[in-house]
Order: C-alpha cells, then structure tokens, then sequence
C-alpha cells in the first residue's frame, strides 16, 4: 500500500526528503494523540487535498495504491458496528487512512535514493560511535520496496482463492502469503551475499 516514486510530476516532487519525513513523523504524532475527531476528519481532507493539488493522474495513481487499505477499514467498520462503538471505529478509521495516505503520499513524491540519503545524514552519529545501523539504510529500502510487491502478490492469491472457491479466503491465504514472504526474503539475502563476495 506505499507505492514507489510516481512518474506524474508534481510540485511536491521537487520538495526536499527530509522535510517531507519530518513532516510525516509530526504530523503522525499530532494525529494519533489527538482525541477529537475534528482533528481526524481534518487530517484526511488535509491528506485528500494534496493528492487533489497533485493533478487527477497522481489521485487516480494513489487511490489505487491505497486499495489494500480498505479490507482493514471494512473490519474496522464491522466490529466497531457489532459492538456498538461506532464513533470510536470511524477515529480509528480516520487515523489509519490519514496517517498510511500521507505515508503513501511521501513515498510516491520521494526518489528512494533521497530517502535513504535522509536516513544515513540521520543516523551519521550513531556509525561513529559504532551502534552497529550500518544495514539501516539497507533495510529502510527494503521495506520501501518490498512492500507494494508483496501488496500485489496478496492481491493475486485473493483473486486465485476467488477463481477456485465460492468462499472469502480470508485467513486461508495466510500461509500461502507467509511463505512468498519467506521465498522473496531468502532470494534477496542470497543476492545480497553474492554481491558482497564480489
């Protein structure tokens, strides 16, 4: 669900990466201790007009990107709806849909290598006194890469289940999942090996 830099250009494109993280890491922060659902609304409008000033080809581009998000948001709904807490299930909704739409925002507007520029000036420090983040830079691109793939290959075992079953997958593509995950993960150590013994 955080997609990979977009090709539409935008005038948030030219926005530095460390600003853009900081502003994420604030402004997730504000969300998540703010009890008001004022606030929450706000920040999803707030989030939904920037997509908006980014152009219809960058919304329709994110939108799509934020697809896997929705299953949660249903669950969230059902129970908040079976327990009779509605209100406190449409915050939480908001908070997650605002926070992972700026956080998907920022990624679609970010070169990679900028943001792990950002990340190594960040922790410069700590590889001085030898705290050991050498691989941190590594792992942040991985994560960032890794994760609209693996978003993908989720949807794809959804619409295999739907083409062979009548029933919702559900938790049955858990494993299935698990293991890709597992597959993809050892696939890239071992690339990674062989690149750092040449």
């Amino acid at each position: 669900m955080i997609s990979l830099i977009s090709p539409v250009k935008t005038r948030f494109h030219d926005v530095p990466a460390g600003p853009k993280l900081l502003v994420l890491c604030f402004f997730t922060a504000v969300l998540f201790s703010a009890d008001s659902a004022a606030t929450h609304v706000s920040a999803v409008a707030v989030v939904g007009l920037l997509y908006i000033l980014s152009g219809s080809r960058f919304l329709i581009a994110g939108l799509r990107a934020l697809i896997p998000l929705w299953p949660f948001l249903a669950v969230i709904a059902a129970w908040h709806s079976f327990t009779g807490t509605l209100v406190s299930g449409f915050e939480i909704a908001a908070k997650l849909l605002a926070a992972v739409g700026l956080a998907n925002f920022v990624t679609m507007t970010t070169r990679l290598d900028d943001l792990l520029g950002f990340v190594q000036r960040l922790t410069s420090p700590f590889r001085k006194s030898r705290q050991g983040l050498s691989g941190l830079d590594l792992a942040v691109a991985l994560v960032v890469r890794f994760t609209p793939t693996l978003a993908r290959k989720g949807q794809a075992l959804t619409l295999a289940w739907k083409a062979r079953s009548t029933r919702q997958p559900n938790w049955r593509i858990v494993v299935p999942f698990t293991l890709t995950a597992i597959d993809d993960a050892e696939k890239v150590a071992e690339a990674i090996r062989a690149r750092s013994r040449g």
